[in-house]
């Protein structure tokens, strides 16, 4: 070929600047100091992009305390390339207070801001402003790592289609402009989508429309319009996780409340939230507390060699069947490791003798719980993970008003326990998870039920969000609903009306509706343009409707199988989406291996085009 090979990375979010932080790493090795172009195409600034953007509400928190936060990697990662080591967020704000580091020419930092970055501790939940600004600078520090002979282009505007043949350049077009930017390979890391709404959803709106009702669809919370939620007035919520954290927060003190001496203190113009999902109650709390002593030898019982047998089985995986034991054995193996090894007064014998026979068990055989039985006297010493997916399974209620001092109580309960080192074992399943998750991503999609109940044990708000909460119930402006939460359309009376299995036979009736959840990642009903077009070009989705990517490589998959050779992937609509938004330190990062493999193989296939080899 002639001219400089050019990268196109379409999307500037944090993975964008993940891939471009792993390309600087690997160009010295990789590629030397050969020319390469690379543009960057996002509507939003650099670093944060559009989620993780300056420009929101300062009420909203991240959900990791700032400690547990990093954008580099270190030896615990299993990649190919150079390790890079960087601050995580809390080291890196000390560095800007100790002025070892200095802070990003791309973001005018508000004064109160520059307060909370100077304040800053590792166990504080930071604003979603300050990690903005933090992946501000390390997207700085990334293109400032990268050869002298490396240039990078921002535009700002959206990508919407990729064409071009399979061996040859890529042509992506950009919004409002008539000629495509020309590509040796493109890298897609838009993040999070937006979708069509599913048909429920479209009945919903019809019916809301038809009574002059208020329905709000799943989305980004910080991107809905909240300004047509009535004040003073009931208002159904369907969703108890993340999402219902960042409304109940908008909607409260984004309305002007406070909170004094741990009560809430209205405005005046809050709704009233009648709240209520699948499981009924919020998320866990995060762990408040820090890990001391042995560490579980993890992975033990779903690691590589199990993950190459399920991917070398003759039969396709199906997830209850060949890893939900696994995953349920090794999460109980960390959970009754630290047991043995951190509370030793709360179990019956040794740990080398229950740990040959826990290792000697079939996962979803009989004599598992029975070992367990016998070695650990205190059910609630016991990993149950069946009946934590389901804490209000059999709970019934005459009504909505004795409902709620249980749902506080539970809460409560949530609160001092995850606080408490006492029950550290919770600390180890989460270290398990988090070991769990970095062999599944190589299963490809392995369905919506996983990512969930790891959000729910491992993914949940921080302490001081759960106290609002309770707060807000105790001052009447939440109410909770229950489990097993319905909606219905009232055609006749002209409202929604919500109703749940804790409480039979009851419903709330309210003028609005609201979806606190995320829309489905599906290639199927996408409003991305971009993606649109690369499923119409052959790209093929997972059975739930994830872009399918190589786990080796995270090149793009067609129908027919192939990994396009130009064209990669790389984010929570892929098929090898990894859990959470960042990576703690010293926790494996797979995000990270992902990246560093990405990086590696595009720059590969560029070196071969700048020799002239394709």
């Amino acid at each position: 070929m002639s001219g400089t090979p050019t990268l196109v990375v379409i999307g500037a979010g944090p993975r964008g600047t993940g891939l471009i932080e792993r390309i600087a790493a690997n160009a010295p090795d990789l590629y030397g100091d050969r020319p390469l172009t690379i543009h960057l195409i996002d509507p939003y600034p650099p670093g944060g992009g559009r989620i993780w953007r300056y420009d929101q509400s300062p009420l909203l928190w991240m959900n990791s305390m700032a400690e547990d936060v990093t954008m580099f990697t270190d030896d615990t990662v299993q990649q190919d390339g150079p390790i890079r080591p960087g601050p995580a967020l809390h080291t890196w704000a000390a560095d800007i207070r100790d002025g070892r580091a200095t802070l990003p020419d791309g973001v005018d930092v508000a004064p109160e801001l520059l307060d909370e970055i100077k304040a800053l501790e590792g166990d504080d939940f930071p604003s979603r402003r300050l990690q903005s600004v933090y992946l501000r600078w390390v997207y700085e520090q990334a293109v400032a790592a990268l050869p002298d002979s490396f240039a990078v282009h921002w535009h700002r505007v959206g990508a919407v289609r990729v064409t071009g043949p399979r061996e040859g350049r890529q042509r992506v077009w950009l919004e409002g402009r008539d000629r495509p930017l020309l590509a040796d390979a493109v890298a897609v890391t838009i993040g999070h989508l937006e979708a069509e709404p599913e048909p429920e959803q479209v009945e919903l709106a019809e019916f809301a429309d038809r009574h002059g009702l208020v329905h709000l669809p799943p989305d980004f919370t910080a991107d809905t319009d909240l300004t047509e939620v009535p004040a003073g007035e009931p208002v159904i919520v369907r969703g108890f996780g993340l999402a219902f954290v960042d409304l109940m927060v908008l909607l409260t003190e984004g309305r002007g409340g406070r909170y004094e001496n741990g009560e809430y203190v209205p405005s005046g113009r809050e709704p009233v939230l009648h709240i209520g999902s699948r499981r009924g109650v919020p998320y866990h709390s995060k762990i408040g507390y820090a890990w001391t002593g042995e560490r579980p030898p993890l992975p033990r019982f779903l690691g590589p060699d199990r993950t190459e047998a399920l991917l070398a089985a003759d039969r396709p995986v199906d997830f209850r069947r060949d890893v939900w034991p696994h995953i349920d054995k090794e999460l109980g193996y960390a959970h009754y490791h630290r047991l043995f090894t951190a509370h030793p007064e709360r179990t019956r014998g040794d740990w080398a003798a229950f740990e040959a026979e826990y290792t000697a068990a079939d996962p979803a055989g009989p004599e598992l719980a029975a070992l367990v039985a016998a070695a650990v006297p205190g059910p609630a010493d016991r990993l149950d993970l069946e009946a934590l997916d389901h804490p209000l399974d059999g709970v019934r209620h005459p009504s909505y008003e004795a409902l709620q001092e249980e749902l506080r109580g539970y809460i409560t309960a949530d609160l001092e326990r995850r606080h408490d080192s006492a029950h550290s074992p919770d600390l180890a399943v989460f270290l398990g998870l988090l070991s769990t998750y970095g062999q599944l991503i190589r299963l490809g999609d392995i369905g919506g039920w996983w990512h969930g109940f790891f959000s729910y044990l491992a993914s949940g708000p921080p302490g001081p969000r759960l106290h609002q909460l309770l707060a807000l119930s105790r001052a009447g402006v939440v109410r909770f609903l229950g489990a097993g939460m319905t909606v219905e359309a009232d055609e006749r009376r002209g409202l929604f009306l919500a109703g749940s299995a804790t409480v039979p036979g009851q419903r709330i009736a309210a003028r609005a509706l609201v979806e606190a959840r995320l829309p489905d990642p599906t290639l199927e009903r996408t409003r991305s343009p971009l993606l649109q077009e690369l499923y119409e070009d052959g790209a093929a989705a997972t059975a739930t409707g994830l872009l399918s990517v190589a786990p080796d490589s995270g090149r793009i998959l067609g129908r027919d199988g192939r990994p396009h050779p130009r064209r990669f992937a790389l984010g929570p609509f892929t098929s090898a989406r990894a859990g959470g938004a960042f990576t703690r330190p010293r926790t494996g990062g797979p995000a990270f291996r992902q990246n560093d493999a990405t990086a590696r193989a595009a720059l590969t296939l560029l070196r071969g085009l700048a020799r002239g080899d394709g």
